[in-house]
């Protein structure tokens, strides 16, 4: 919620140095991984409560901070250009945002009462290995193409 005021505070986080970046990409982690935590912790049949609706500002207020953390980067990219390290960040980082957007959906419902907890369950568990697929890729593909072998 920080960065949300600071952005529109200061209107651009383009000229954010990429320690900035960096830290935000490991808040959103975080964010994405406070909702799989909590499955644990859940009664999978109980109606939902404010932990849930907390959970989906949350998932809301990642979203915009995603979008920020977006426009940066291919600010960054553009100006800049590409190299292994921006790219697999930028990688992540739409992999996160896709992640979230499903994730509030599927909280958004729930908490509406238009959808079970189940999906919201088998969402999150289920985009565990798109993180695993894009570790390989960049651990397997980025070397070579970008000529670290």
């Amino acid at each position: 919620m920080a960065l949300i005021v600071a952005a529109a505070i200061h209107g651009s986080f383009v000229d954010s140095g990429r320690d900035l970046l960096i830290v935000f990409d490991l808040v959103l982690l975080v964010v994405v991984a406070l909702p799989l935590y909590s499955l644990s912790a859940r009664e999978p049949l109980a109606p939902a409560g404010w932990f849930d609706r907390l959970e989906l500002l949350m998932i809301v207020a990642a979203l915009v901070v995603d979008i920020l953390v977006l426009i940066a980067m291919i600010g960054r990219v553009g100006e800049y250009g590409a190299s292994a390290n921006k790219l697999a960040s930028l990688g992540l980082n739409l992999i996160l945002f896709a992640n979230l957007a499903g994730a509030g959906w599927h909280h958004l419902r729930f908490v509406g009462h238009r959808g079970s907890f189940a999906r919201v369950e088998s969402w999150q568990t289920a985009y565990v290995p798109v993180y695993l697929g894009w570790a390989a890729l960049v651990v397997v593909v980025f070397p070579p193409v970008f000529g670290f072998v």
